[in-house]
C-alpha cells in the first residue's frame, strides 16, 4: 500500500500546509489504488462523479461535498476525470498543533478520528465558493509570503475548521462539548497512540496520573460515553480496520492487539459486533458487512 507523506519542498511553500487544486496540483492525492497520508486533508468538490472509498465508508462523490480525511486513514479514489474538480487544504497534526499553540486542537474537531458519523459533509453551493474563496485567500498568502502572512493564514484557518466544525455537528446532532476539557482530549490522544495495546481504564488513568472516576467523569461529559465504552469502540474499529485491509491471521491479530490468546480476541470481537473475525472478514469480501 502506497503512502503519502508531505513534502513542502514540492509544494513549493515554508509551512506544512497547503491549498491544492486538482486543475494543477499532485496527482497523488486522486490515485486510484489504496493509499494512506501522513497528513490531514479536507477536500471541497465543486464537481464530480465517483467514490472515495474511506476506510469502512464508500461515500459518493457529489458537487458541494466536503469530505474529511484524517492522517494514516486508507482510502482510494474511484471517478471520471473529467468531471472531477476539487479544493484540498492538507496540513500535519503537528504543524496545526503548534501553529494553534494547542497539543490537542485537532481533537477538538469532531470530523477527525470519527468512527460513528459520515466523513462529509454536503453544504450549499454558496457556502461552498465562500469557503473556496478563504482558501484561494490562503493559497495567496503561501506563494506571496509577507512578514504579517503568518497571521492572516492562522486567523483564516481558525475560521474555516471552527466553521466546519460548528456546521458538522448541528448535521450530525453531536452535541457539543467543554473545549477546555484537557483530560478529555489528553486522553484521546493517548488513545489513538496507544489502542492496540493498552485497552484498559487504568492505563490510561496512570498515563494521565488521574482517577479511575475522574477520567471517566472528564470523557463522559465530552463524548457522552464511558471510558470503556470509548476504548471498547475504538478497538473494535481498529480491529475492523485490518481484518479488512490485512491479510493477517486471526492468530496475528490476537498477538498484535495484546490479547493472550486468539480465542479471547474472537470472542471480544463476537460480543461487540455480533460476528467472529473471520466471518467479518468474510462479510466484508463479499459485500455483506
Amino acid at each position: 500500500m502506497k503512502h503519502i507523506k508531505f513534502n513542502k519542498t514540492v509544494c513549493g511553500v515554508d509551512f506544512l500546509l497547503n491549498v491544492i487544486d486538482t486543475d494543477t496540483g499532485d496527482a497523488d492525492l486522486m490515485s486510484e489504488e489504496l493509499y494512506t497520508t501522513d497528513f490531514f486533508q479536507i477536500v471541497f468538490v465543486n464537481q464530480g462523479k465517483g467514490t472515495l472509498l474511506l476506510n469502512d465508508q464508500t461515500i459518493e462523490i457529489k458537487a458541494n461535498d466536503v469530505l474529511f480525511i484524517s492522517q494514516h486513514q486508507k482510502h482510494k479514489w474511484h471517478f471520471e476525470p473529467d468531471s472531477f474538480n476539487a479544493t484540498f487544504l492538507v496540513f500535519q497534526e503537528d504543524f496545526l498543533n503548534d501553529f494553534f499553540s494547542d497539543q490537542y486542537f485537532t481533537y477538538r474537531l469532531m470530523y477527525f478520528y470519527q468512527i460513528d458519523s459520515p466523513l462529509f459533509l454536503n453544504l450549499p453551493s454558496d457556502a461552498k465558493d465562500q469557503y473556496i474563496s478563504q482558501l484561494k485567500e490562503i493559497k495567496q498568502e503561501l506563494v506571496h509570503v509577507q512578514t504579517d502572512s503568518v497571521h492572516l493564514i492562522r486567523s483564516i484557518l481558525y475560521y474555516v475548521l471552527t466553521k466546519l466544525n460548528r456546521t458538522y455537528s448541528e448535521e450530525y446532532k453531536i452535541s457539543a462539548t467543554d473545549t477546555n476539557n484537557s483530560i478529555a482530549l489528553q486522553f484521546r490522544k493517548l488513545v489513538e497512540q496507544n489502542i492496540n495495546t493498552k485497552q484498559r481504564v487504568e492505563d490510561y488513568a496512570e498515563m494521565l496520573k488521574v482517577s479511575r472516576i475522574s477520567l471517566n467523569k472528564a470523557v463522559k461529559k465530552q463524548f457522552n460515553q464511558t471510558t470503556a465504552e470509548f476504548l471498547k469502540a475504538r478497538l473494535v474499529y481498529k480491529i475492523k480496520m485490518e481484518l479488512i485491509y490485512s491479510n493477517k491471521s486471526i492468530d496475528e491479530l490476537a498477538m498484535e492487539f495484546n490479547f493472550s490468546e486468539s480465542n479471547h480476541f474472537s470472542r471480544f470481537f463476537k460480543a461487540q459486533t455480533g460476528l467472529t473475525p473471520s466471518n467479518y472478514r468474510e462479510d466484508y469480501q463479499n459485500g455483506s458487512s
